[in-house]
């Protein structure tokens, strides 16, 4: 009896330790497109403000300047706008990391719960002789 429910404990640990890793390598695979996805971001804006401060840099008189004013608006409307979208993706691809994950513990908490009824129902036969 010590036994059987000795070998459950270890095959529960086994279980809880493999899901565990599987957990955190997605968590790690997530992590990972975030950041690159972050810095793809980051790389686009720091180029189309270096763009605009170099057309910036050429502007000599108040007319230049005034018709130069639509291109600075644009390129904070642009960064806005790229902001509000890698936010969207970024919460999405934690949302899908957390569904992944959750799936996960939803069937290890499953197959225990089958493990425990399957020993009860094979222990109940043994008392009851």
């Amino acid at each position: 009896m010590f036994e059987n429910v000795s070998s459950q404990f270890v095959s529960l640990g086994k279980q809880v330790a493999e899901n565990a890793f599987k957990a955190q390598l997605l968590a790690l695979e997530s992590a990972e497109r975030v950041t690159d996805l972050q810095l793809k971001t980051l790389e686009s804006r720091v180029n189309a403000t270096m763009a605009f401060f170099g057309e910036a840099a050429e502007v000599r008189d108040f007319d230049a300047a005034r018709s130069f004013l639509p291109k600075g608006i644009n390129l904070v409307k642009e960064s806005a706008e790229q902001l509000v979208s890698t936010t969207q993706e970024v919460l999405s691809q934690n949302l899908k990391t957390s569904e992944a994950i959750g799936q996960m513990v939803r069937a290890q908490f499953e197959a225990a719960s089958e493990g425990v009824a399957r020993t009860a129902a094979k222990a109940r036969p043994a008392a009851s002789k």
